[in-house]
């Protein structure tokens, strides 16, 4: 089942493919959590208030991390849909449950941040993008990827001479799609004054 679920979350068009690889997203419960107590009652947790003020709860199914914060404010990570990221904060409100914090109202989940990773099936002449668009960095001494940065829809993509990518920034997967076709869009035409 799981190799069925990987294969529906990369989509495909006939130039490019993406997956999704993590979600962060943030959700509020609406009441304060008592972080010392959940620490002492609750296995798959992490607590230093001295280091860091939040809590790290590990969900083993769907794989993630959850910070949890003594204000109800928690960010989820490690998931690949809003549907994981649904379950997860299921999981956290059912463990809080566990130590009498009882959430009555269904927290907002908000989607900070997509990261993508795929590829654009061209060989890409890093150096001549550098010079030929807009907004990117290459510096390849220091690191084998041209990073792009689109400006609308908002998204930062590292490019290899591959055509692999990773795309991070983005909100929504419609948001993913549209900066993915931008970048192919605005790498032909740079490639066409290449080909010259």
């Amino acid at each position: 089942m799981a190799a069925k679920s990987s294969k529906k979350s990369e989509k495909t068009s006939k130039n490019s493919t993406y997956k999704i690889q993590n979600i962060v997203a943030t959700a509020s419960l609406g009441k304060p959590v008592p972080l010392t107590k959940l620490a002492r009652t609750q296995p798959n947790t992490e607590y230093n208030p001295e280091t860091f003020p939040g809590l790290v709860l590990r969900v083993k199914e769907p794989k993630s991390a959850v910070l949890v914060f003594s204000s109800g404010n928690l960010v989820c990570t490690g998931t690949k849909s809003t549907t994981q990221v649904r379950q997860v904060i299921n999981a956290v409100i059912k463990q809080l449950r566990k130590i009498n914090v009882n959430i009555t109202a269904k927290p907002k989940i908000t989607v900070q941040n997509i990261v993508a990773s795929g590829s654009i099936n061209l060989k890409l002449n890093l150096n001549f993008l550098a010079l030929e668009m807009e907004n990117t960095e290459y510096e390849p001494e220091q690191f084998p990827g041209l990073v792009y940065k689109l400006i609308e829809p908002t998204a930062t993509f590292l490019l290899f001479s591959n055509g692999k990518l990773v795309c991070t920034g983005t909100k929504n997967k419609y948001q993913l799609e549209d900066s993915m076709k931008q970048l192919l869009k605005n790498v032909k035409t740079a490639l066409k004054n290449y080909e010259r």
